[in-house]
């Protein structure tokens, strides 16, 4: 930096991209800006006063000294500048104001023990602002991550007073959340390097305080003090957290929000990410149970509807979703008359706005992950389900082994079951089985189920030999509890099958309906239902989600498998090299097809046996293997032209399909 009446030499400033501002004698910012070139831009600042615009020449006139930030491109400057600007309110740049009471988070610097509170309403002397924002929820949020790695004091001057005469510090000292100044727990000087730290976090300059406090966990870590140093880890987690959550996203100061959506058959996790100002100032997010069966245009429209028109709610001026939703047009007459104003539902196609989208939705998946995960590892909840399951379905034993059946199709082709296996409430995907139902000719879910069941259980009754580790085989194990996927009908069919073959009192069944909400259990013609919500149901849930993805996938394996299927395939001798290299040398499938026997039996690295198969297969599909082939169905030893072969590739001999000559000498390869 220089002073501005005695500037500094041109060649001093980078000529780089960067962010200048200009300062008064007392340390006010009293103008910012940006430049492609820092040093072709701030010399234009010291020439002649009358050669300057009147404000400029004034601002120039008051401006002590002029410091500048160089970032690596145009676009960061701009960001910077932005920065700048709504952090220092400079009064000789030009800011947009907007007549709402938008929240504002202050630091109230004229206090001995300065604090940060999100305000509205009319600004005070003493008191930084930082904003504004368009949301207090997601100010509040960001303000709640950033004093885990400032642990200033949030509470009112009544409640400090109060422990500072009772001389013990409330919850949030107890938790990290504050550093305790009211019972003299930290100085002064330790303190006001938290506000300022938070201060310079607030205006955008969050390499410095990331740095330091990366160099003092390193530090921590390399004295052995390890519990300090996974307090400051958590602290730089929580800034990286409050950084992301404010990122640039638009070169405009504009309002809207996003959505992002990511779903399963069970649930579905929305994000919501809110730009105000360009800025993204916070994030809501929600995982909600689809009960309903409802298409994706329905189901968005039931996310906009409850989240934006619920009382209090902040109705952007623009909605930014992944599709379109049902109604689009009545909802944004709805949302307009709440907002006071026209509202937008959009579906970005291209450029940043549809980047954004596809950031949020990343989040939304990331976040349904989570929250799976989270239900499904923990073990008090997997425990509880299990307890759940006995008691609500008044169950012999608690089902600590349970196999879920699910069938699949397609109008009765490529007939499929699954079996799934949950064990202790986790899944034991190396004991998942899959069955291809062979005896059902049509669409038939009861006889596919009572094959698949048959099948399986019929397993039990068979005695089994004891491998050398002591461990039985894996199919042999006795589930607690067996669910199939349907109603009563599909109940029925697994008694009969159990009742048949004599496992009555060693297997216990039920069956989830549609909605999951209903299990039937045998003997009562009633269902049971389970408490929404509950670890019992959602566990339910979870096999069955599982059976069906299982069953879906080995359907869609098959009928793939089906459809790409070559006339080529499953004949005697023709692997897939060989198959690979005759369709290759004859230049297709059809060409093989069209082949005469004299052509395929050419081939010196086909067997005689194998080549004719081939044409059997392809010249008489459907009949009989080994059918003679060619003039009364027999191959002589003039078969082949005496120019096809050399001399002696093959001994003499008839040459039937099923005799020696078949073989090749010894030598020929």
């Amino acid at each position: 930096m220089g002073p501005v009446h005695d500037p500094p030499p041109t060649g001093s400033i980078p000529d780089a991209p960067g962010s200048y501002q200009f300062y008064d004698a007392e340390g006010r910012v009293l103008y910012v800006g940006k430049a492609k070139s820092l040093r072709h831009r701030l010399p234009n600042y010291w020439q002649k006063s009358a050669q300057l615009g009147p404000r400029t020449a004034q601002m120039v006139a008051q401006a002590d000294h002029v410091e500048w930030v160089v970032v690596d491109s145009e676009v960061d400057a701009l960001i910077l500048e932005h920065s700048l600007i709504q952090a220092h309110l400079p009064r000789y740049n030009v800011r947009l104001k907007d007549d709402k009471s938008y929240p504002w988070l202050a630091v109230t610097l004229n206090e001995e023990w300065p604090r940060p509170a999100v305000v509205r309403g009319r600004k005070r002397k003493g008191v930084r602002y930082f904003g504004p924002y368009g949301n207090a929820g997601a100010i509040r949020s960001t303000l709640d991550l950033l004093v885990r790695s400032f642990p200033v004091r949030t509470c009112s001057d009544t409640k400090f007073i109060r422990h500072e005469r009772l001389g013990r510090p409330c919850l949030l000292y107890d938790i990290d959340r504050c550093s305790g100044p009211c019972v003299g727990a930290v100085d002064h000087q330790a303190y006001d390097g938290y506000v300022n730290d938070l201060m310079g976090f607030l205006s955008g300059d969050t390499e410095p305080v990331l740095a330091r406090l990366e160099a003092e966990m390193l530090s921590a870590s390399e004295d052995l003090q390890f519990e300090r140093a996974a307090r400051l880890r958590d602290r730089i987690i929580a800034v990286h957290k409050a950084a992301e959550s404010q990122q640039m996203v638009s070169d405009r100061a504009e309002d809207f929000d996003v959505v992002g959506l990511a779903e399963d058959p069970l649930e579905a996790s929305v994000q919501i990410f809110l730009v105000r100002r360009g800025r993204v100032v916070g994030h809501r997010g929600f995982v909600a149970e689809k009960v309903e069966d409802l298409s994706g245009p329905e189901f968005m429209a039931q996310v906009v509807a409850q989240v934006y028109g619920a009382e209090g709610a902040d109705v952007p001026r623009r909605l930014l979703v992944p599709e379109e939703p049902a109604d689009r047009a009545l909802l944004q007459s709805w949302l307009h008359t709440i907002r006071g104003g026209p509202v937008d539902i959009a579906v970005p196609q291209r450029g940043s706005k549809r980047a954004l989208q596809e950031t949020v939705t990343r989040s939304a998946s990331e976040d349904l992950a989570r929250h799976r995960l989270r239900r499904a590892a923990d073990h008090n909840a997997r425990s509880k389900a299990l307890t759940e399951l006995q008691a609500s379905l008044s169950l012999r034993e608690a089902p600590l082994r349970i196999e879920c059946y699910d069938m699949s199709h397609l109008q009765g082709t490529d007939y499929v079951g699954s079996m799934v296996v949950f064990e202790d409430g986790l899944a034991k995907r190396s004991d998942y089985r899959r069955f291809k139902v062979k005896s059902v000719p049509g669409n038939d879910d009861y006889a596919a189920m009572e094959e698949v069941l048959t099948r399986r259980l019929t397993a039990l009754k068979q005695p089994h030999d004891v491998p050398a580790d002591g461990r039985p085989r894996r199919f042999a194990y006795r589930p607690n509890l067996i669910v199939v996927d349907g109603g009563k009908g599909q109940l029925g069919v697994a008694e009969r099958v159990v009742r048949e073959l004599g496992l009555q009192d060693q297997v216990e069944l039920a069956s989830l309906a549609k909605q999951f909400e209903e299990v039937y259990r045998p003997g009562s013609p009633e269902p049971v239902r389970l408490r929404r919500g509950s670890d019992a149901l959602y566990l339910l849930q979870r096999l069955r989600d599982e059976a069906h993805r299982f069953a879906i996938t080995f359907h869609r394996e098959r009928r793939a498998k089906r459809m790409t299927k070559s006339i080529l395939d499953d004949i005697p001798g023709l692997g897939p090299v060989r198959k690979a290299r005759l369709v290759k040398e004859l230049g297709g499938v059809n060409a093989v097809r069209a082949a005469p026997i004299e052509e395929l039996l050419s081939r010196s690295w086909l067997p005689d046996e194998v080549g004719l198969a081939v044409y059997e297969a392809t010249h008489n599909p459907g009949g009989q293997r080994g059918a003679r082939v060619g003039t009364a169905g027999a191959r002589s030893a003039g078969a082949r032209s005496a120019g096809a072969r050399s001399a002696g590739a093959r001994s003499a001999g008839t040459g039937t399909s099923g005799a020696g000559p078949g073989r090749r000498e010894a030598g020929e390869r």
